[in-house]
């Protein structure tokens, strides 16, 4: 019963986005807001795949996020700005914001704020389905957008990931298993992220990108996404020939977020 509780859970999320997509663009028309964005005059773009592909140490993703659906609230004192600030001084390569309204308790809004207070390139984590979401966020000033192979066809990959390169946006291409990285090879992926998180019944298995990274083409940059928490989590994935790696839930649950990035950076370990 819970395991098929927590897949309910991704199929709500699911169709309340569609349901505010079809609320968004009864505002705001699609056609309307792909003028815009073509005449948009955003601050130059920040790559998120340069920012994340050096591999000499340590590419760190902090994701700011207030809450999820299977942890609840993260954060009370939930502060965008300063914990931005936090991430960026602590050393971080890029900041994931989440923006879905619901489940996540986040806000279109924030991407376009928290890039006026930091020079590191941000990325869009939302639950990205079609091509208006992406001309929202070339107008919030993303610099990448995350993007997940098992909830979108390969066509439908294809065509997000070509749209965002016409506004120099990276695609981050979200899989969990060898048939979704499959799928995100064919559409054209240049960025491939591997969630340790099962999302169909949001369990984490800390092994899994384990035995998925010896299947991502060379050259194709690879982020780590969920269930990280120490210096040796990540190092034990740098001798798979990973250097980046996303982490959200730990990150917002710590008292001291300065701290906390630090130590995963080997800047605070001790052996």
């Amino acid at each position: 019963m819970k395991a098929l509780a927590e897949t309910m859970v991704l199929n709500e999320i699911l169709t309340q986005k569609r349901k505010d997509l079809e609320e968004l663009k009864r505002r705001f028309p699609l056609h309307r807001l792909r003028q815009t964005a073509e005449k948009s005059s955003r601050s130059p773009v920040r790559s998120f795949k340069k920012a994340i592909s050096g591999t000499r140490g340590i590419n760190l993703v902090c994701e700011i996020k207030k809450a999820s659906p299977s942890e609840g609230i993260l954060r009370e004192d939930f502060q965008p700005l300063r914990i931005a600030g936090y991430y960026e001084h602590a050393g971080a390569k890029a900041i994931s914001i989440l923006t879905e309204t619901h489940y996540f308790k986040g806000r279109p809004s924030y991407l376009k704020t928290v890039r006026q207070v930091t020079s590191l390139p941000i990325l869009r984590k939302d639950f990205i389905l079609e091509s208006f979401q992406i001309y929202e966020s070339v107008l919030l000033e993303a610099d990448a957008y995350l993007l997940i192979a098992s909830i979108l066809t390969e066509e439908e990959l294809s065509s997000l990931i070509k749209l965002g390169r016409r506004f120099e946006l990276d695609a981050l291409v979200e899989v969990h298993t060898v048939e979704d990285l499959k799928k995100a090879e064919s559409a054209g992926a240049e960025l491939i992220g591997i969630n340790n998180r099962n999302l169909q019944t949001l369990e984490v298995d800390v092994k899994n990108a384990q035995s998925i990274i010896p299947h991502v083409p060379k050259g194709i940059p690879i982020v780590v996404e969920s269930g990280l928490k120490t210096y040796t989590d990540l190092m034990s994935y740098k001798s798979l020939g990973v250097h980046s790696f996303l982490v959200g839930t730990h990150l917002m649950r710590s008292p001291d977020i300065v701290g906390a990035v630090e130590e995963l950076l080997g800047k605070r370990h001790s052996s």
